[in-house]
This record gives structure tokens, sequence and C-alpha cells, in this order.
């Protein structure tokens, strides 16, 4: 969100004109913060699905609250990941539009997801769980899985039709790709720790998420992903100290 609120301002001032070079802008504004959006929202979606048991044990598990009641809202969380990425990203294409002065086409897109969150979440929440023979109160799970879906609906439909209007955006599968196996090999680090390291659910999680977070940003920083080392130079420029006047 804040990504798509910061590139809003750059965005509006280029897309004023309407010709080949301001589109070129465009496509280069909304690429990289596509590409910044991904590198952070990955990471994200890929703990919600395997480790959100300790990432919610973390939060709230304790007095009542039991390590089964962790595994209900683990499952809705991994319901949410489902859309994480497509939901985010589709923000920054809505300040596309915006920049180019047009809230209609993203406001019927809007539509449409509402329209289909509705029917899926219904179908998923409510008619589902019977038909699969699982208790009703899993459905819950179907309702952030449903939204995911038509968030993926909405994003589809605001990248085919800006890339009709200003030419080819969006995120190249090698990028998604590395971001996923990046992800996936810190998963893979933080379940041995969480198998590995016996004690509370708090003391846990303070082992398990930031071996996960470490390990996501020592393997990005190996294998020299552009938007980390970005963030790195843009850190080390905020904290180095400004000379006096």
């Amino acid at each position: 969100m804040s990504v798509a609120a910061a590139e809003l301002p750059t965005m509006s001032r280029a897309g004023v004109a309407t010709n080949e070079a301001t589109f070129e802008t465009l496509r280069l504004r909304l690429n990289a913060g596509l590409r910044q959006i991904a590198f952070m929202v990955v990471p994200s979606a890929a703990a919600f699905l395997l480790i959100g048991d300790v990432i919610v044990a973390l939060l709230f598990q304790s007095g009542q609250f039991s390590h089964a009641d962790a595994i209900y809202v683990w499952v809705i969380l991994a319901g949410s990941a489902v859309g994480l990425l497509a939901a985010t990203m589709s923000r920054l294409y809505n300040s596309t539009y915006y920049a180019l002065s047009d809230t209609r086409t993203p406001l019927r897109f809007a539509l449409i997801r509402v329209g289909l969150t509705l029917i899926l979440g219904y179908i998923c929440a409510i008619e589902l769980p019977p038909l699969i023979g699982i208790a009703h109160k899993w459905g819950v799970a179907g309702l952030t899985a449903s939204a995911g879906v038509a968030a993926w609906v909405e994003f589809s439909l605001l990248r085919f039709s800006l890339n009709r209007r200003i030419g080819w955006t969006g995120l190249h599968r090698t990028f998604l790709a590395r971001l996923w196996g990046i992800a996936l090999a810190a998963a893979a680090v933080a379940l041995a720790v969480k198998y590995s390291f016996h004690a509370g659910p708090r003391l846990k999680a303070l082992a398990v998420i930031p071996a996960y977070g470490g390990a996501y940003l020592g393997l990005a920083y190996w294998m020299r992903v552009p938007e980390l080392q970005r963030l790195i130079g843009y850190t080390m420029a905020r904290l180095r100290p400004r000379e006096p006047r």
C-alpha cells in the first residue's frame, strides 16, 4: 500500500500527457513498484502458508486460546495468502489508472471482485464444507481463499486492460519463481528450527520467525536480488550522517 501511495504523485505528473514517452515512464515506474511489492509480499504469503501457526501463537496463544485455536486461525491465514500478492499489486495498478485520470475502469473491476467474493464466499463457506465432509467451522477459510481468487480475477482484468492501453506491464515469471524459491528455502530453515526447538509457543516463535526472515534476506542478498540491494543502499543513505551546512 505504501508503494502504491508513493508512486501515485510521480505517475500523475507523467500521466498528464498521452504520448509513447509518457507510457514508457509509467511502465517503468509500475514494473519497478510491482517488483518491490512482490519482494515484500511473497515471503509474507509463504510465511502465512507454512509457519502461520507460529505467527498466531506468538500473538495470541495464552490462557484459553489453545494450540488448536492457533491452528484454526492459521488455516484462515493460509487462505488469505492465496490472493495476497494479487490484492497488493492491484492497488498499484489502481494508482496507474488514477494517474491517467481514469477512475471508472478500476471501479468497474472492483465491483466485479466484490460480486465474485460474495458468490464464491457463500459457496466455499456454506455449501462446500458438507460436500467434502468437513465441519462447517472450516468454511471460514473458504472466505479468505475465495476472496483471494476474486483478487486474482480483478488483478488480471486491471493488467489486461492497462497493457492494451500503455504496453506490457507485470512481473516476469523468472523473477517470481526466484522469489518463491528463496521464500520456500527460508521456510525450510524455519521449519527445521521449529521442529528442533522445544520451548513454549512464544519462545519458539522468537526463534522461528527471525530464522525465516534472516534466511530470506540472506539468500536474497547472496542471489543479488536488485530490490534488496536498492533497499540496503537507501537505508545506508538514510543512516549516513549529514554534513553540517
